[in-house]
């Protein structure tokens, strides 16, 4: 069981710390390619979008071929997705090899939660999600750290290079300690038509946010048409799974669940408020402050920090108090640091930026086991399953849909108060020396 856990958590850390890694190279990346934000931010975007779409195929593919397979399956795809990722030409190439690498990185969390489910048995069942657990709480603090640190000493290929020999270990170990399954032939169909429809309908909404942002905005071609694609074909999931009910790719029936869907709605727009603000806070450093990439990653890290303080105790508390007080107290708490960062200018003591952040992680500690809990309760056991896919797809959109958003909203803030501003990032830096009390504000207005 030790080996087993130590297999998954191996090759899930750098799947989770691709999550937060990008974060801090947004404005280099831009300026590399001469990008504009609301182009760039795919780069992140792209990679939780796919992350997020290969959760509802989880649990047909570990029947139909095996967790040991699709582990290793998994994990080829993520290094493939790497190496071309670090070898990519242009904004384009570049964001369609994370979607690749998104896709591989995707599955080999919940895979790997299931493998190690089956094997431990209800006894060992805590012990063991405790272990798998660890990457999500170190990568709001590594993942910004080692970005920084790669790229002031080495070229931004190397944020995706580096996952070649760690994930290439975990390759080996897993064919070597990783126990054979027995596949499953009758593992039912796939829902492939309603997962034709939900992917790209997210994609095209999420597409149609980001392009909001370029110039003509809503009364240009794109924004319109991908917002209407979007909603027609989220649409069309909706009712089609509506009508299958659980032999659909998502059993949306789950949301009647008055309770269900109320703390999923409150985790959705909580971690879209929270990647958001992990978007804008680097870049604030770098444009404005003139901080290096590992300096912007370190005044990043306070809010992991906060985070890896408050979890441990959220559980506790909410098991006692319920999850309701818990979970409305992290939010006051992350409201209260994110208010901090509404009144920024361009010469905002860096002590208090950070004790802000570190506020906003003490209540997404807080926030996050609370809710999760929350999202079970009152829940006959035969809905548990959809409800545990449903609520990691919504929060995995809700991370995509809060960085484009808050990009398009910084960049139409931008172009509104610094005259001549062509929005690309590499103009932005510029204008950040020569107006920085109006790019700032373009910041704090983005932070509201």
């Amino acid at each position: 069981m030790r080996r087993m856990a130590l297999v998954v958590a191996l090759g899930a850390i750098m799947t989770v710390l691709d999550s937060t890694i990008v974060n801090v190279a947004v404005n280099r990346l831009g300026s590399e390619f001469g990008s504009s934000l609301s182009t760039i931010q795919w780069v992140v975007t792209g990679y939780t979008l796919a992350l997020s779409m290969t959760i509802p195929i989880t649990g047909w593919v570990v029947r139909r071929f095996g967790g040991r397979t699709m582990w290793i399956v998994s994990l080829a795809l993520f290094i493939a997705g790497s190496v071309l990722c670090g070898a990519a030409w242009s904004a384009a190439s570049l964001i369609a090899f994370r979607i690749l690498q998104g896709i591989g990185g995707g599955l080999l969390m919940p895979v790997g939660q299931s493998m190690l489910a089956q094997a431990a048995g209800p006894q060992r069942m805590g012990r063991v999600m405790a272990v798998v657990s660890v990457p999500a709480m170190l990568a709001p603090v590594l993942g910004p750290v080692l970005g920084g640190v790669i790229l002031d000493h080495l070229a931004w290929r190397w944020l995706f290079y580096i996952n070649v020999p760690f994930c290439g270990l975990a390759l080996l170990l897993a064919v070597w300690l990783l126990p054979r399954e027995e596949r499953n032939e009758a593992a039912g169909r796939l829902d492939a038509l309603g997962l034709a429809l939900l992917s790209p309908g997210l994609a095209a909404l999420v597409y149609g946010l980001a392009q909001a942002g370029e110039p003509g905005g809503l009364t240009g071609p794109r924004a319109p048409a991908g917002l209407a694609a979007g909603v027609v074909l989220t649409t069309a999931f909706a009712l089609r799974s509506l009508r299958r009910g659980d032999a659909a790719l998502l059993d949306l029936r789950v949301l009647r669940h008055r309770a269900f869907a109320t703390a999923v709605g409150a985790l959705f727009f909580h971690s879209m408020a929270v990647f958001g603000v992990l978007i804008l806070v680097p870049l604030y450093h770098q444009l404005i402050r003139h901080e290096t990439v590992l300096g912007s990653g370190l005044l990043v890290a306070p809010l992991g920090v906060g985070a890896m303080i408050t979890m441990p105790l959220a559980g506790r508390l909410t098991d006692r108090l319920g999850s309701r007080g818990v979970g409305i107290a992290g939010v006051v708490v992350a409201l209260l640091g994110i208010v901090a960062y509404t009144r920024i200018d361009a010469a905002t003591a860096l002590p208090l930026l950070a004790g802000a952040l570190f506020v906003v992680g003490l209540g997404h500690g807080l926030v996050v086991p609370s809710f999760m809990a929350a999202v079970y309760q009152g829940l006959p056991r035969t809905a548990i399953p959809a409800a545990t896919t449903m609520s990691n797809i919504l929060v995995r959109v809700a991370t995509s849909i809060g960085v484009a958003v808050l990009a398009v909203v910084l960049q139409v803030l931008l172009r509104a108060g610094v005259p001549g501003t062509d929005g690309t990032l590499a103009d932005a830096a510029a204008r950040g020396r020569q107006a920085a009390g109006a790019v700032a504000h373009a910041f704090s207005g983005s932070f509201w």
